[in-house]
């Protein structure tokens, strides 16, 4: 049965290196505090914290358990790692409030059919700026570079998305145009 509650579950979706933690980070920051709070949610994955991701870092044998145990409201796996949007986010979305959540791509079909009231964002970048992001930030050496770089190369567009974000400029004007199209769906 799908989740029909009254907040709006907001999934950015981007190549890596095409800023979506950044772009969120700004948009809660600057979410007006008249309207119903908004609530970033971290993600559990299976590999060591980053300086430029804000996650729980848990190991492969935690992560199964709390999968096993339905923690999860959404999960994949990717890049020989794996994902979890903690179930929690239910209860902010019962009562109303707007929860946003960087994702993979490739879990927002099945996203569509767990909730009702969703929203998928696309941060597009060019890719040479996402190549150039990528290599910078080095946080994948090898194969698993070479995946990235490969699949920003072929996902340039995403058809599924409700709104797209340009961040080929300056980060304060994806930050508005996010932050503006947010506010008017949370008010509708």
């Amino acid at each position: 049965m799908i989740k029909n509650f009254p907040g709006k579950l907001v999934l950015v979706v981007g190549n890596s290196g095409s800023g979506k933690d950044s772009i969120i980070s700004g948009v809660v920051k600057r979410f007006p505090s008249n309207l119903k709070e908004i609530h970033l949610t971290q993600r559990y994955i299976t590999r060591p914290s980053s300086e430029t991701e804000d996650n729980i870092s848990i190991t492969p044998e935690i992560f199964k358990e709390m999968s096993h145990q339905k923690k999860f409201a959404l999960e994949w796996h990717i890049y020989d790692l794996d994902y979890g949007v903690p179930i929690d986010i239910d209860d902010w979305l019962k009562k109303g409030h707007p929860v946003i959540v960087n994702v993979s791509r490739t879990i927002v079909k099945k996203a569509r059919y767990i909730y009702r009231n969703i929203l998928v964002v696309f941060i597009k970048v060019p890719f040479e700026i996402t190549f150039k992001r990528i290599k910078e930030r080095a946080r994948e050496s090898g194969k698993l570079l070479q995946e990235r770089i490969q699949r920003a190369k072929d996902n340039q567009t995403f058809p599924d998305a409700d709104f797209i974000v340009d961040n080929s400029g300056e980060l304060e004007i994806a930050i508005d145009q996010f932050l503006s199209y947010l506010i008017r769906v949370v008010e509708a």
